[in-house]
């Protein structure tokens, strides 16, 4: 029986939480032993007290702070890798799972040796006939996005299974993986942490799949808040400058460079100029220079696989419901001649 620890970070989640450890609990397992382990990132809605009246059984890590998606996932799966688990599985406050969910993600996983995450099929909730999540896509300038999302599962093709990066809603992890890639970035605090562990696991020849067969329900809410637009703008930066090699760096450049004109005026028309704004000025400190080369070098040094095949699967197009702007017909065919281009000169 192999050891899964069950980490789910809650910041004001109780309303969540029935449907969520009830799901867990109504499923047993036959292939592990499951521990659920709640971080609670400092809630003022009674989340703690919650779970310890109505499930004992969980154990609660309680915080002082809102310490953001990273470092509250780091928190639990420090735990998990300190008690010797052979998997940590994170999950979203607001997911629901089904029958046998983890055994068939342990069946999948465990049948390679160079797997080393795998997702299950994020479906919607409540309206349950629809994609949140397919995989996840790396786009060559930082974004990423979650393929098919807002499609019925039966429009998709059927034969995608090895995905860019797995999402941090839902993700059964190799605890051995985690001790030679490191954990989540803490300076992203939240937004692309996800996508920049995938990529590392791609540097380390690592492969990541989704298992169809596993479903889980996802309650779902894009958020518009300005402040998403501040940690997804600056993490995108930090995503690519860490990951990418530094010839691949040169080949975006002006792409990167075309982009930000487009944002930037973007960001004016939709209300956000002020996030970007912070953006740049935090670019312009140097003490973050230092920490991003600092992660750089950590990360460069983790490469197993030439860049060409790393990057190989990345997609020069944006292609998610949530932001479906009419710019991006223009945007998109233009981008991804650009990256097919650059692929072509990518011969490290």
């Amino acid at each position: 029986m192999k050891r899964v620890a069950i980490i789910i970070l809650t910041f004001n989640g109780q309303k969540y939480l029935p449907k969520l450890l009830g799901s867990i609990f109504d499923c047993r397992s036959n292939l592990a032993n499951f521990e659920v382990i709640v971080v609670d990132n400092c809630s003022t809605d009674k989340t703690v007290d919650y779970i310890n009246k109505n499930f004992s059984q969980v154990l609660v890590l309680p915080q002082n702070n809102n310490w953001g998606f990273a470092k509250g996932n780091n928190i639990g799966m420090e735990y998990a890798i300190k008690k010797q688990f052979d998997y940590v599985f994170l999950l979203n406050q607001d997911i629901i799972v089904t029958v046998n969910f983890l055994d068939k993600l342990i069946l999948a996983i465990e049948k390679d040796n160079n797997l080393a995450a795998v997702q299950p099929l994020l479906m919607l909730y409540p309206d349950t006939q629809k994609v949140n999540s397919l995989g996840n896509v790396i786009h060559f300038l930082g974004f990423g996005y979650t393929y098919g999302h807002q499609q019925k599962i039966d429009e998709l093709p059927q034969n995608i299974k090895e995905i860019n990066y797995c999402s941090g809603a839902a993700c059964l992890i190799k605890t051995e993986v985690l001790k030679k890639i490191g954990l989540f970035n803490e300076d992203f605090f939240m937004y692309h942490e996800d996508l920049d562990l995938g990529w590392r696991l791609k540097l380390m020849n690592y492969r990541q799949e989704v298992v169809r067969e596993a479903i889980v329900y996802h309650q779902y809410e894009f958020s518009r808040s300005i402040k998403k637009y501040y940690f997804m703008e600056r993490n995108r930066f930090m995503v690519i400058l860490q990951n990418y090699h530094l010839l691949t760096l040169i080949l975006i450049l002006p792409a990167l460079l075309l982009m930000e004109i487009g944002l930037f005026i973007f960001s004016f028309k939709n209300g956000w100029w002020q996030e970007k704004l912070k953006v740049y000025g935090y670019f312009f400190d140097f003490k973050n220079w230092k920490k991003i080369i600092n992660h750089r070098k950590i990360t460069q040094r983790l490469r197993r696989k030439k860049e060409k095949q790393v990057v190989a699967d990345f997609s020069g197009k944006i292609e998610h419901q949530e932001i479906n702007n009419p710019l991006l017909n223009i945007i998109n065919p233009f981008f991804d001649l650009y990256w097919q281009i650059v692929k072509l000169l990518i011969i490290w």
